[in-house]
């Protein structure tokens, strides 16, 4: 069955939590954002599903995440947020678990201070945890993450990496063989999937246009293929420069050459195939 998912986007509450990443010099950013606000945005561009992504390392934050995805039938899943170094983090993933609508996890590694992160053992750890259970670990990179991320794609044949906004590349300043050698290495692991989403916020904000995304997206899906890339808005997010609609046209736009199924793939069935939305219901 054909199913228009938008994987990825957020929701947050001024504070509930400390949003350290968000001050008010973020201007419209700096409010609350929740379903009310998403849901017309989804009915207008023809959007079924969603999957709701966590913005702090906050375990309550995934609880209060997997909360309204039980009160709101839209969002089909939650990528959630655990402490990877917790020799505990097991049992945290089990208690999870038992929410049927946790989709996958994720952590801001773009933010550690190491490029190589991810090759931690004690990272390394918890990422077994997550295999063991069929979690889905979304990576959030930019182009010096990439080799660490393929390493650690390769020592987990068996687990699902989603990488979030194509990895980052600085499309502002037309930045591309870092980033789009890393891409084609990582596509080469089978257990890897990419959002294409949060490109317009790494483009310039004021004067991006659909053409300036053109050479990441077509990169992306000739490494990937139709069928291991998936759309999100990124939305609150994607407001710093450009509309919900803007993301959607800018994207169908570069799309424009596939055909009806492939766009379909994107647009959803790949979301609820790889993050299994069909299970979550």
């Amino acid at each position: 069955m054909t199913v228009r998912v938008d994987a990825h986007h957020h929701f947050w509450q001024i504070g509930r939590y400390d949003y350290a990443w968000m001050g008010p010099e973020l201007g419209v950013l700096h409010r609350d954002y929740g379903p009310d606000d998403l849901r017309p945005l989804l009915e207008r561009n023809d959007v079924d599903r969603s999957v709701l992504v966590q913005t702090i390392s906050s375990l309550d934050e995934t609880r209060w995440f997997l909360e309204l995805a039980e009160r709101h039938p839209f969002i089909a899943g939650v990528v959630g947020w655990v402490d990877l170094l917790d020799p505990a983090v097991g049992d945290v993933l089990d208690e999870l678990a038992d929410r049927p609508k946790l989709a996958g996890i994720r952590h801001q590694v773009h933010d550690e201070p190491e490029d190589h992160w991810l090759g931690r053992d004690d990272v390394r750890r918890g990422l077994r945890e997550l295999a063991h259970r069929s979690i889905p670990y979304d990576l959030l990179i930019r182009p010096q993450h990439l080799s660490a991320s393929l390493d650690v794609a390769k020592a987990f044949d068996e687990l699902t990496f989603v990488v979030d906004h194509v990895a980052k590349p600085a499309i502002a300043r037309r930045g591309w063989d870092d980033w789009a050698d890393g891409i084609t290495a990582l596509a080469a692991c089978p257990n890897v999937v990419c959002k294409l989403s949060g490109m317009i916020t790494e483009a310039d904000w004021q004067q991006w246009t659909p053409q300036d995304l053109a050479p990441y997206i077509q990169h992306v899906i000739e490494q990937f293929g139709t069928d291991r890339v998936m759309y999100g808005s990124d939305w609150p997010v994607c407001l710093l420069a450009g509309s919900y609609d803007q993301v959607v046209e800018a994207l169908t736009a570069n799309l424009s050459g596939l055909s009806d199924g492939e766009r379909q793939d994107v647009f959803g069935n790949n979301a609820a195939r790889w993050y299994r939305l069909e299970n979550r219901a």
